[in-house]
């Protein structure tokens, strides 16, 4: 069996933008396609913080989340 992985294109801009702004509400991995994780930065308010910070600084150096392109 062949098993094909899906890309996602998102852009990096506004995903900057809604992390710096909306990261704590878990807006950022909701705009990845990562519900789950959104689900939990929600609850935990971006567990307290420290969670939104790594995830800012991931996407400000534009890393390559599984399942993510970044586009322009």
């Amino acid at each position: 069996n062949t098993i094909i992985k899906m890309t996602k294109k998102v852009n990096w801009v506004l995903t900057l933008i809604m992390s710096i702004i909306f990261g704590q509400l878990g807006v950022d991995r909701f705009i990845m396609g990562h519900v789950g994780l959104g689900i939990l930065k929600l609850v935990t308010l971006g567990g307290c913080g420290i969670w939104w910070l790594i995830d800012l600084v991931l996407i400000a150096t534009k890393h390559e989340f599984e399942g993510i392109q970044w586009v322009d």
